[in-house]
């Protein structure tokens, strides 16, 4: 019995290490950081500039933020830190972040024969972010907001590797139109605190 269990076991282990030399797992991607520091800063005659967030990730579903390379909470925050500069001696700017969501919604597919052949689309995503930059000198106030929103949708057949570069591009988009649009609101309506 035991010469039996041998024999096994010397036949089975070389084709277990065979197959498992075999199996090789997809590479990590390495997907660059979102920022903002090529972009001239802008300038604002405070003493300080606080980032608050009202939003706060649910971390579950329908809500994916949290599963982005970058989510855009954490983009909005790069962006400030990267576009704000405090160079006065009183007052506060404050950037409060009031969406930062990503929501996914699984899409109905077609059923039956032609619908084997064909890739579906199998999840819509939908992406915001929208802030304000409150100013306030002790003598007058002022108030500049920003809102983007895009949405993708992704194939069933997507590999994760691709899946995280069209959401990581999608996040990019997202943030050149967050950026775009708060830049024209905070000259337009902050031009009084800008150096």
């Amino acid at each position: 019995m035991q010469t039996m269990i041998k024999r096994f076991a010397f036949l089975v282990l070389p084709v277990a290490l065979l197959l498992a030399a075999c199996e090789t797992a997809a590479p990590v991607q390495k997907l660059p950081e979102i920022t903002f520091g090529h972009l001239p800063p802008i300038k604002l005659n405070v003493a300080k500039i606080e980032v608050v967030s009202r939003y706060q990730p649910p971390m579950k579903a329908p809500n994916v933020d949290h599963l982005f390379p970058t989510p855009p909470l954490a983009a909005i925050r790069k962006w400030a830190a990267d576009r704000l500069r405090a160079v006065g001696s009183s007052g506060t700017a404050q950037l409060v972040i009031d969406d930062a969501s990503i929501i996914e919604t699984p899409l109905e597919r077609k059923k039956g024969f032609t619908a084997t052949f064909t890739k579906q689309q199998e999840a819509r995503y939908d992406l915001k972010a929208e802030g304000s930059l409150d100013v306030a000198d002790g003598i007058k106030r002022g108030r500049a907001a920003a809102r983007a929103a895009r949405f993708v949708t992704t194939r069933e057949d997507v590999t994760l590797n691709q899946r995280d570069r069209i959401w990581f591009e999608q996040t990019e988009l997202l943030m050149n139109e967050f950026n775009a649009e708060m830049e024209k609101n905070i000259r337009q309506y902050l031009g009084a605190w800008l150096r």
